[in-house]
């Protein structure tokens, strides 16, 4: 069974604190593991968690830091020394302490990295902030295992030993030449069985997977879900070997782009949490919010200029909303699946052809849903060239909308922006304006002329 946050360990906890208990601290922390003390953290007095913090072994709290909330991990971070934070930062893999050092203010950076006394660690670090952090190269830890092809098995086994003491977790068995370039994997079924002379370029398997240290973070979180590897090697133009990715940093890319596209398709324009203040959550949603506003305007404008309809036929008016939000919905349906195929890397062929395939669903559904709602205005008003100009209309606006969710986040992606953004508020005012325009448009060729 997990760890659970109670109450009173919550209370026990403040009590060490307070009465400086630090044996009933590490105690109590002694079998946790690291994940469930950063939560710990988040739920503590900010004061408190410093406390522990400084408590507790470093090797413990670097791996707690990394899995603390970032404002929690930021204000922990400004009340450490620079010595204390070197010390943290000297337990972690190559990527995670050059994301941490990447937190910080240059100038408190260089004083950091200063402090560190594995000058090793200090070139690799360096190398990591060289790189965009949303590339390979951003993501990539320098700790791996890589022999050389000319190597024998014998000498193989004992470079190994070697490699794996600075490595965490050996997930592949890299194969480069004496150049360094990446030239396969080594299974440990046939390193095991292979008589210890025989030279590796005899069994090492040389076809193996890769991305370049430039390729963007999603193409390689794509490449890694669809080959269902855990780790993948990263080269350079040379293909010399550089570092690799495992699957827990994809795993955080996946998260935090999930978090981004939910966030864009609440129309929210910018990363925020429930906790940032109240100025950063005003400016993160007001912009999708007048965008509404200026939708509704719109709307209030196109409405007013068919009064003459409205006037003879006063039924049209109470059907507005009906039509308004099925253009809504068919537009935000047709744009999510659109946005989550380009995420997997799902969608192949022409923008015509998905256009036209949108087009022919969109008419089906709208056919249905047509008869249904001609049936209801032609009983519940008596008046079947309404029902008929109602029904001929919500045919039109839906395939329109559906025409416009699927065309807007393809046209985004061709543009390089994030068609997530297709999926919120700015669909769903698009297709209300142009919903409205096409109901009231049919209904006066049909009624009126």
């Amino acid at each position: 069974m997990g760890f659970e946050i109670t109450n009173k360990i919550l209370e026990n906890l403040t009590t060490y604190i307070d009465t400086k208990n630090d044996a009933a601290i590490s105690t109590l922390f002694a079998e946790v593991h690291y994940a469930d003390i950063a939560e710990v953290l988040d739920e503590i007095k900010f004061e408190e968690a410093v406390y522990i913090i400084k408590l507790l072994d470093s090797e413990t709290t670097s791996a707690v830091l990394m899995e603390t909330d970032e404002d929690t991990r930021e204000k922990i971070l400004k009340n450490l020394t620079a010595k204390e934070i070197a010390n943290e930062i000297s337990e972690l893999d190559s990527d995670d302490a050059a994301d941490m050092i990447a937190e910080l203010p240059e100038e408190r950076q260089e004083a950091v990295m200063s402090k560190i006394e594995d000058e090793e660690h200090v070139k690799e670090i360096e190398e990591l902030l060289s790189y965009d952090e949303n590339s390979a190269g951003g993501l990539m830890a320098k700790e791996l295992v890589q022999v050389n092809e000319n190597w024998t098995v014998l000498k193989c086994v004992k470079e190994m030993r070697i490699q794996a003491e600075e490595v965490t977790r050996v997930h592949s068995i890299y194969v480069v030449d004496d150049a360094g370039k990446l030239k396969g994997r080594l299974s440990l079924k046939d390193l095991l069985v292979a008589s210890t002379r025989t030279p590796i370029s005899e069994i090492y398997i040389p076809k193996v997977d890769f991305v370049n240290v430039i390729d963007g973070a999603e193409d390689v979180a794509n490449i890694m879900r669809k080959y269902d590897l855990e780790a993948i090697p990263v080269v350079d133009d040379h293909q010399v070997l550089l570092g690799r990715i495992t699957i827990d940093d994809i795993v955080d890319v996946i998260k935090e782009e999930a978090d981004k596209d939910y966030q864009m398709a609440a129309g929210i324009t910018q990363d925020v949490e429930a906790d940032d203040s109240i100025l950063e959550l005003t400016k993160a949603r007001l912009p999708w919010l007048f965008l509404g506003l200026l939708g509704g305007i719109g709307a209030f404008i196109i409405m007013e200029s068919f009064h003459g309809v409205f006037e003879k036929y006063a039924a049209l008016f109470f059907f507005t909303p009906l039509i308004a939000a099925m253009a809504g919905n068919v537009g935000v349906q047709s744009s999510a699946i659109i946005v989550q195929g380009l995420a997997n890397d799902d969608i192949k062929g022409s923008i015509n052809s998905r256009l036209l395939k949108e087009m022919l669903l969109a008419a089906l559904n709208g056919i249905i849903l047509a008869l249904f709602l001609f049936l209801f205005v032609w009983l519940s008003q008596g008046k079947i060239a309404l029902a008929i100009a109602i029904s001929v209309s919500l045919v039109v606006v839906i395939i329109v909308a559906g025409l416009i969710g699927t065309f807007v986040p393809l046209f985004l992606n061709k543009r390089g922006i994030d068609p997530a953004i297709a999926t919120g508020p700015f669909i769903t005012t698009s297709n209300d304006i142009f919903g409205i325009l096409i109901y009231f448009m049919i209904a006066k060729m049909i009624l009126v002329l």
